[in-house]
């Protein structure tokens, strides 16, 4: 017995042809938009690789390219085929390659299922990679006069002030790294040497954070200096002063602003992937009700459509039975080579 069976007459074929078509070229639609997200998005990464610890967070940007690439065609394809459905001598040139097409689109919904997923996770392997990348770039914002880091200063000070946040976890990151670079340093200051003699690895190290921290929303001028000190500063308390300087992390910040990118990236994909299995039940529907037609001389007569020929448990028990009968093939045939050369030698 036929899954979901549905009757057509003429007027039905054409609206469902019609219908289609339209969802088609939607889908179509909406494969540019995966495409434009995904290379938005590997932009984005581009912009901030510095602080990144590997590339392994482009896999996502690239899958969503390729996708939406490959969504173009699909439905592209599709929807020629919807428009020439209602011609029978355009859809027999159509009629033997359906169910490749339609089992290839199986597969691309599958995928499409797994991008959105995988965009969902991105934010699990870019909370590792960020902590890592951010912590290393901290390290490089001194060397200014270094061929490959002389960006990293100006790029964490961009990110700081557009991101409205301060160090790896937060602003006391700063403390544990010499962010000043000895050039800037007077050694002949007793004060300079006692800072870098206290230290077991003879670094600089101060309460101090760089310039990018500041919040321009604070009501006092910015401290940057000496942050914990409180009799270094008239009326100050580095408990309750939250406005001086930002609070909040830039891993944090980052994981935000990506995660909520992906969380939306995802959703659309899903929502996409719905679409992709409306139009491929379409399409079904479509092909079943015009190879079914009991007199192809009358284009009034009506046709009967369905999703699958038998119910689930049937079809399932079909396929295992060819994949069984392929197995055996494959090892009747394996035997039958083993013995020929066995025989030869």
């Amino acid at each position: 017995m036929a899954l979901m069976k549905a009757k057509f007459n003429l007027q039905k074929r054409v609206k469902l042809a019609q219908g289609l078509w339209v969802m088609y070229w939607l889908a179509v639609m909406a494969g540019v938009l995966v495409f434009s997200m995904g290379l938005f998005f590997k932009i984005e990464l581009r912009k901030r690789s510095e602080m990144m610890d590997n590339n392994e967070s482009h896999f996502v940007p690239n899958l969503l390219i390729l996708v939406g690439v490959v969504a173009c065609g699909v439905n592209a394809f599709g929807g020629k085929v919807c428009h020439d459905s209602l011609d029978p001598a355009k859809f027999a040139k159509w009629k033997p390659m359906l169910k490749h097409y339609q089992c290839g689109c199986i597969f691309f919904n599958v995928l499409l299922f797994l991008t959105a997923l995988l965009c969902f996770s991105l934010r699990l392997s870019l909370q590792s990679t960020l902590a890592e990348g951010l912590k290393n770039g901290m390290k490089y914002y001194k060397d200014t006069d270094t061929p490959g880091r002389c960006f990293m200063k100006k790029t964490l000070d961009m990110m700081q002030i557009e991101f409205r946040c301060c160090g790896n976890n937060n602003y006391r990151d700063w403390f544990e790294i010499q962010w000043i670079s000895n050039r800037y340093l007077d050694f002949s200051s007793a004060e300079v040497k006692d800072r870098v003699l206290s230290n077991v690895e003879g670094k600089y190290l101060m309460d101090g954070v760089p310039f990018s921290c500041c919040n321009p929303s604070s009501p006092r001028p910015c401290i940057q200096f000496q942050l914990t000190n409180n009799s270094a500063h008239y009326d100050y308390d580095h408990h309750t002063e939250e406005l001086n300087i930002f609070t909040r992390g830039c891993r944090d910040a980052l994981l935000s602003y990506y995660g909520g990118m992906m969380n939306s990236i995802g959703a659309m994909v899903l929502l996409f992937t719905i679409l992709e299995v409306g139009v491929l039940v379409g399409l079904q529907y479509l092909k079943t009700a015009l190879e079914t037609i009991s007199n192809p001389e009358d284009p009034e007569c009506e046709s009967e459509g369905w999703v699958l020929e038998k119910t689930v448990k049937e079809t399932m028990a079909e396929y295992m039975e060819k994949i069984k009968a392929l197995t055996k093939g494959n090892q009747v045939q394996e035997g039958g080579e083993a013995q020929a050369v066995a025989t030869v030698s």
